[in-house]
């Protein structure tokens, strides 16, 4: 552990030269990163394939496409990001301009999860080089492929005392949050998120935590049951159901229950044909402890469609359940291919549901009324999310991406990922030719009086 000791306190002293500072070094780095990628897409799609079982479209699509999107959103952005940011000056301050910096912290934790390897992990290392700082970045273990290609590209783009790769497990981690970290980014659960907050507090180093929770997609009568069924199936497929803002229950409105459920049998078939096990489309689930975690649920489950799994692969198939609020389904995340349905009445049951519940990351609703949609996102709580569509809110750089409450707290994504990252160090310049005496003592009626006029 003295290695890791040995490399903060050389990343401590890269970032007191100042080096970080420079923007054009910023954006040389960045694109060095961009064309290391691109020349090694092959690489990075084999150690996901490996990992995770992904296709090469999907890997592409959900991993490698938005990294590449993130480093090209920084590049055009990062010399507008760094000016000054003048701010408006009150009159009793007349005489006096005011403006404030973005600064980078200066040494930063990035601690990744398995599920998104690359993306989870490069994404955040984007803003956080954007905004000037040193990184140290911790791969998840369990994706032991795709962390090793991570090291190997970031060995080769950047200087270590820039940015550096430390591989390892629990221990490892528990050895990094020691340390004082100037900011701390971390993505995975909320047991573990609970974990790190506490170790930050020690050092009162603040901390951008993104977790997960139960999403819900709320299927209503007023939409066609054959655009929702597609679209929730595609957002609960990506990555096996292994993705924190994938649908986790479905409330669908009793009245179209049974026609949603046989587009759900469509179009299952569609994308991964009559036996689903065998369909490359499908990915596999991390590993056995997972796998087991998932296959103990379906456990005496009354399963509407779906159901199967094999070990050897570690493949489960897409599989809805007829549930409803007291299922062991319902008592934590998923985070697989396994989706409860329940039936409401009126979407004055969902959202006294929805908010009885710790507040979720993502919130899909499928309705075409404007006063559903309106009461749903303006009442209920959640970090994040679409009408009509599930997901794809995070591809959106200008959209914030992050949870609340339970969920997470801060948010990232295009010039959010450069402020997360950054303070912002307020100035005010005032000018010396007239010096106002009435903010000096000794205070007398005149004085007080010359204040309160000030004061609107």
């Amino acid at each position: 552990m003295s290695e890791i000791n040995d490399l903060f306190a050389n990343q401590v002293s890269y970032h007191c030269t100042h080096i970080t500072n420079d923007i054009e070094l910023r954006i040389s780095t960045l694109n060095n990163l961009k064309i290391w990628i691109k020349d090694h897409d092959d690489l990075i799609t084999n150690a996901l394939k490996t990992d995770l079982g992904k296709t090469p479209t999907e890997s592409y699509m959900t991993e490698i496409g938005l990294v590449l999107d993130a480093i090209e959103y920084a590049k055009k952005n990062i010399k507008k990001f760094t000016k000054k940011q003048r701010v408006h000056t009150p009159l009793h301050e007349f005489f006096s301009r005011s403006y404030y910096i973005n600064e980078a912290y200066g040494n930063v934790l990035i601690m990744a999860p398995w599920n998104y390897p690359f993306l989870l992990s490069i994404e955040p290392l984007v803003g956080a080089v954007s905004a000037g700082n040193c990184v140290i970045l911790k791969p998840s273990e369990f994706a032991f492929e795709t962390s090793a290609v991570i090291k190997q590209m970031v060995d080769t783009v950047f200087d270590a005392g820039h940015v550096a790769v430390v591989e390892g497990g629990a221990d490892v981690a528990d050895e990094l949050l020691k340390l004082n970290f100037d900011y701390i980014f971390f993505t995975g659960s909320e047991a573990v998120g609970k974990k790190v907050y506490e170790a930050a507090a020690k050092n009162l180093t603040p901390v951008t935590l993104e977790l997960g929770g139960k999403s819900p997609a709320i299927v209503t009568e007023s939409i066609p049951t054959d655009i929702a069924a597609k679209r929730i199936l595609y957002g609960k497929g990506l990555n096996a159901g292994q993705t924190c803002v994938a649908p986790d229950y479905i409330l669908v409105q009793e009245s179209v229950k049974d026609a949603f459920m046989e587009s759900i049998k469509k179009y299952i078939t569609e994308f991964y044909g009559n036996k689903p096990l065998k369909s490359v489309n499908l990915g596999k689930i991390i590993n056995k402890k997972h796998y087991e975690r998932l296959k103990s649920l379906l456990k005496n489950q009354k399963v509407l469609v779906g159901g199967g799994i094999d070990e050897r692969s570690l493949k489960i198939e897409p599989t809805f359940v007829d549930a409803n609020f007291d299922n062991v389904l319902m008592k934590e995340e998923i985070f697989g291919p396994i989706m409860p349905v329940i039936t409401y009445s009126t979407i004055d049951e969902v959202i006294k549901y929805v908010n009885s519940k710790p507040k979720p990351l993502a919130l899909y609703l499928f309705s075409n009324m404007k006063e559903e949609q309106e009461r749903v996102t303006r009442e209920c709580h959640f970090g994040g999310g679409c009408i009509n569509d599930t997901v794809n809110h995070l591809s959106n750089h200008d959209l914030p991406f992050g949870g609340v409450g339970a969920s997470g707290m801060g948010a990232y994504h295009g010039k959010y990922s450069l402020e997360t990252f950054s303070h912002k160090k307020a100035i005010m310049h005032k000018g010396t030719r007239i010096d106002t005496p009435y903010r000096y003592y000794p205070f007398d009626e005149k004085k007080a009086k010359m204040i309160k006029r000030s004061v609107k």
